[in-house]
């Protein structure tokens, strides 16, 4: 669905104050009028004083953010709704320590904030399914360290599994999930949430993934290092432009943090002819998502 495309001037007319935001939360929560969410009746009170909604029939008392992100966050909705403007719109990556300078909150409040819009990023992007002609093939993500080797096997990196559509000319849309290990198991269920059945897929010719003959159209080839960019053209360069992302704004993650920064470039990267529209996509994401704990908050 096409969502419309703002500047930052336009972003804060319409949501620069908190009762412009609650506002465009009721509407996207209820657009044809409030529902309880025990009930069912569509008859409710607003508290203002406490910013929730009360049963007519039943006194069900209903937060305007349960349900979504910003459940059980003392940050005010203006700047999470400024916070979602500058994670849209920034195509390079947001670091927490620009977010938390930008909207006048401390880092860690940033960083948790972050953390909870790229797993909206992620859960938005699983309900897709890769088709067609589908690259797929496993990297190796993180700082090398002193004395070790690069690239399979070294220590200190987190093997990542990538799949890109090839249509030809461009790149289609893209999957990346993190994995303890590139196993025949573990390729397996990459495949089973990632790609439709019975596409044609083709990887190079690393064993583990010739489990993908059991769902896909799978060609596997050994090829020689200068015939890799004619065979797997998409993933190498999705993988390129993801190691740049990660260093350039970021400067490298950890293993424990690394799925979410993959949710962030995917998602950017899917929706990549769509930038104007991000912001407000990545809004109706986080009112959709269900309240997100992250294990390291406390309180």
């Amino acid at each position: 669905m096409k969502a419309e495309g703002m500047n930052l001037v336009q972003w804060q007319a319409r949501f620069g104050t908190e009762e412009a935001c609650l506002e465009a939360l009721k509407q996207k929560r209820w657009p044809e009028g409030f529902q309880c969410p025990k009930c069912g009746h569509d008859r409710g009170y607003w508290i203002a004083g406490r910013k929730l909604f009360q049963c007519g029939h039943c006194r069900h008392q209903t937060s305007m953010t349960a349900g979504t992100i910003f459940h059980s966050s003392n940050v005010p909705l203006v700047q999470w709704f400024l916070a979602i403007y500058l994670m849209g719109s920034d195509k390079g990556g947001l670091s927490a320590l620009r977010l938390s300078k930008q909207i006048g909150v401390s880092w860690i409040t940033a960083h948790r904030m972050l953390r909870r819009m790229r797993r909206a990023m992620g859960d938005r992007d699983s309900l897709y399914r890769l088709e067609g002609l589908v690259e797929l093939d496993d990297a190796f993500v993180g700082g090398r360290r002193s004395g070790g080797k690069s690239g399979r096997g070294a220590e200190g990196k987190t093997p990542i599994l990538v799949a890109v559509e090839n249509r030809g000319k461009n790149a289609g849309f893209i999957a990346m999930e993190t994995t303890p290990s590139v196993s025949a198991d573990r390729v397996r269920q990459f495949a089973r949430r990632r790609l439709r059945p019975r596409q044609p897929t083709r990887t190079d010719g690393l064993v583990a993934l010739r489990v993908l003959g059991e769902s896909q159209e799978h060609e596997g080839r050994v090829t020689q290092s200068h015939q890799v960019d004619e065979w797997l053209p998409w993933v190498h360069i999705a993988i390129g432009n993801l190691k740049a992302f990660l260093l350039g704004t970021f400067h490298g993650v950890s293993g424990k943090y690394l799925q979410e920064y993959l949710n962030e470039f995917v998602y950017r990267f899917n929706r990549r002819f769509w930038e104007p529209e991000l912001p407000l996509r990545l809004l109706n994401a986080c009112v959709d998502h269900l309240p997100v704990r992250l294990v390291a908050e406390k309180g």
